[in-house]
C-alpha cells in the first residue's frame, strides 16, 4: 500500500466512522441476528489472491458487520456500564497503531514509557490520589507510580500476585512453598467476578465455588462490604494459621454501584494483620467520577490502600482498553512480575534508573496506550471531563425521580452516581418469583424493541433472604441527553402494563 493509497483508505475509514456515529441512534441498539448468521455470510476460507484494495472490506463492514453489532455508542445504550469513546481518543489510538511501538522496555521506546508515567501522574492528581501513588510526587526515591493495564481484571490479577509475593516474603524462605495453601484473599459478595477469577488464575481458588482460600465478605443493607464481618473473618483465619494476603474493596459495584467504606476496611485490615495483606481498590467504573471534587468522598481512606484502579474506557471518553492502575508499593508489584532473560538486558534497565513497564503486568509486549489518554486530557481538559461525568449523574437523578413518581415501580438500591436499579413493585400477595418473572418479561419486551438496551442483575433482599431481579439503567454514553432519558422512561412506563 503506497502512501497515497493509505491516505485515501484512511479517509474512507474516517468517513465510515463519522457516518456510523451520526446514525448510531437510529439503529436497533442490541444486535438481533441469529447465532451463526455472520459466520454463514462469510467465506469459509481465505482467498489466495489479495484484493489490492479495501473497498470490498469497507463495503462488507457496512453490509455485514454493522448490522451484527450491539451499538455501545448509541445514545440509547443503558446496559452494563458505558463504554465511552471520543474523537480525540480514537485518533490517539490510530496514531499509536501507525507508530507501531512495542513499549515493553524503556529502551524499546523511551517516549512510550515516559509519556505514560507523566499522564498517569496527571490523572492521579486529577482524582485526588495521595502523592505516594505518583512517580514524581514523593521525590527521587518514590516507591509508587502508575501504569495503563488493559482492564480492571488485569489490574486485579496484578494486585493479587503482588500481595501474594509480599506476604510470602514475610515467611522464612524454606517455608514459603509450604505456606502457599495458607494464603487467603477477601472481597465482598457484591465484588466483580474478576476478583474471583484472579484468585483462580493465581492458585488461591480451584474453581468458582472454592472457598478454602477465597473469602466472600457479607454486605450491609446498602450492599457495601461490612467491615465488621471482614474483621471477624480475618481474625478467625489468623487464629487458624492462615496468611491473609489480599483484600479487594470496590468503589462502585457492578450490580448497584455500592461504595465499600474504604477507610473502615483499611482500618480493620491493619488492626488484625498490620500492613502485610495487600489492599486493592477496584473503582473500575465509578473512579471516573473522582475527577469531580464533589465525588471524592468515596476514596476517603485510600492512603491505607496499596493499589487503586479505574477504567477511563468506561466513563471518561477514552476508548477500550484503558485501565489506570496505581500502587504505592512498586517493589512488590515488580518483584512478583519480573523475569529478565539475557535478550532483554540493556544498560538503562541494569542501572535501575528507568521504568520498564513489562514488570508491571502479565504481558511482556505493550501498545502505546498513553497516547489516546494524553489526547483526551489535552483536548477536553479536566473541566470537560467533569462536565461529562456531571451530566451522567444529573440524568440518572432525573431518571430516578421519574421512577419514584410512578407507583407501579420502585428503586431497589441507593443511587450513588449514574446507575439506577429499579423494578416493577411486588403486587399484593405475589410470590417473589412472580415479581421476578414480571420484571424479566418487561426487560425482554423493552430490549426487543431495539429502541433502548437495559441489563439486569439480582440483588440480595434487604431484611429477607429473598433475592430480587432488577433492571439496571446506566447513563453515561457520550451522546445521551435529557431527551433520550425521558424517551426511555416513556417507553418503560408504556411497556409496564
Amino acid at each position: 500500500m503506497t502512501g497515497e493509497q493509505f491516505r485515501d483508505a484512511a479517509g474512507r475509514v474516517a468517513s465510515l466512522i463519522d457516518r456510523y456515529w451520526a446514525g448510531a441512534d437510529d439503529r436497533p441498539v442490541r444486535a438481533s441476528i441469529a447465532p451463526g448468521a455472520l459466520l454463514d455470510a462469510l467465506p469459509a476460507h481465505a482467498s489466495d489472491a489479495g484484493e489490492g484494495s479495501l473497498e470490498g472490506c469497507l463495503a462488507d463492514v457496512e453490509r455485514l458487520v454493522l448490522p451484527a453489532l450491539t451499538h455501545w455508542q448509541s445514545a440509547n445504550f443503558y446496559a452494563y456500564f458505558p463504554s465511552n469513546i471520543s474523537g480525540p481518543s480514537v485518533l490517539g489510538e490510530f496514531l499509536s497503531a501507525g507508530l507501531g511501538v512495542q513499549g515493553m522496555l524503556w529502551a524499546t521506546s523511551p517516549a512510550a514509557t515516559e509519556l505514560e508515567m507523566r499522564v498517569l501522574d496527571w490523572l492521579a492528581g486529577a482524582i485526588g490520589l495521595p502523592d505516594a501513588f505518583l512517580f514524581g510526587g514523593a521525590g527521587a526515591g518514590a516507591a509508587g507510580g502508575g501504569v495503563i493495564q488493559g482492564t480492571a481484571s488485569d489490574a486485579a490479577l496484578a494486585a493479587l500476585v503482588a500481595g501474594r509475593w509480599r506476604t510470602l516474603r514475610s515467611v522464612p524462605v524454606a517455608e514459603r512453598r509450604a505456606a502457599m495453601p495458607r494464603l487467603t484473599a477477601y472481597t465482598s459478595t457484591q465484588a466483580h467476578s474478576s476478583i474471583l477469577k484472579a484468585a483462580m488464575i493465581a492458585g488461591l481458588a480451584l474453581g468458582p465455588d472454592d472457598r478454602e482460600q477465597f473469602r466472600l465478605v457479607p454486605v450491609r443493607d446498602d450492599l457495601s462490604m461490612d467491615p465488621a464481618a471482614l474483621e471477624q473473618l480475618l481474625r478467625e483465619d489468623v487464629a487458624g494459621g492462615k496468611l491473609p494476603c489480599f483484600v479487594s474493596a470496590t468503589l462502585g459495584t457492578t450490580s448497584s454501584t455500592a461504595i465499600d467504606p474504604l477507610d473502615a476496611i483499611g482500618a480493620a485490615v491493619r488492626r488484625v494483620c498490620g500492613v502485610t495483606p495487600w489492599l486493592h481498590v477496584d473503582a473500575a467504573h465509578s473512579g471516573s467520577a473522582c475527577v469531580c471534587p464533589e465525588h471524592r468522598a468515596m476514596i476517603r481512606g485510600v492512603e491505607l490502600a496499596d493499589s487503586f484502579c479505574f477504567n477511563p474506557h468506561k466513563w471518561l471518553l477514552t476508548n477500550f482498553d484503558c485501565n489506570c492502575f496505581w500502587t504505592r508499593d512498586r517493589a512488590s508489584l515488580t518483584g512478583a512480575m519480573s523475569v529478565t532473560p539475557e535478550y532483554l538486558r540493556n544498560a538503562p534497565s541494569d542501572t535501575g534508573a528507568v521504568v520498564d513497564y513489562r514488570d508491571w503486568h502479565v504481558p511482556l509486549g505493550r501498545r502505546f496506550r498513553a497516547l489516546k489518554l494524553w489526547f483526551v486530557l489535552r483536548y477536553y481538559g479536566l473541566e470537560g471531563l467533569r462536565a461529562h461525568v456531571r451530566l451522567g449523574v444529573r440524568l440518572a437523578a432525573l431518571f430516578e425521580e421519574l421512577v419514584r413518581g410512578d407507583a407501579r415501580f420502585e428503586v431497589t438500591s441507593a443511587r450513588t452516581l449514574n446507575l439506577v436499579c429499579f423494578r416493577l413493585s411486588p403486587r399484593e400477595g405475589e410470590a417473589p418469583e412472580q415479581t421476578d418473572a414480571r420484571n424479566r418479561g418487561l426487560l425482554e419486551r423493552l430490549n426487543a424493541t431495539g429502541r433502548l438496551y437495559l441489563s439486569h442483575t439480582v440483588l440480595p433482599g434487604v431484611g429477607t433472604s429473598a433475592s430480587r431481579y432488577v433492571l439496571r439503567m446506566a447513563i453515561g454514553a457520550v451522546r445521551t441527553r435529557e431527551e433520550h432519558v425521558r424517551a426511555a422512561w416513556s417507553l418503560i412506563a408504556a411497556s409496564a402494563g
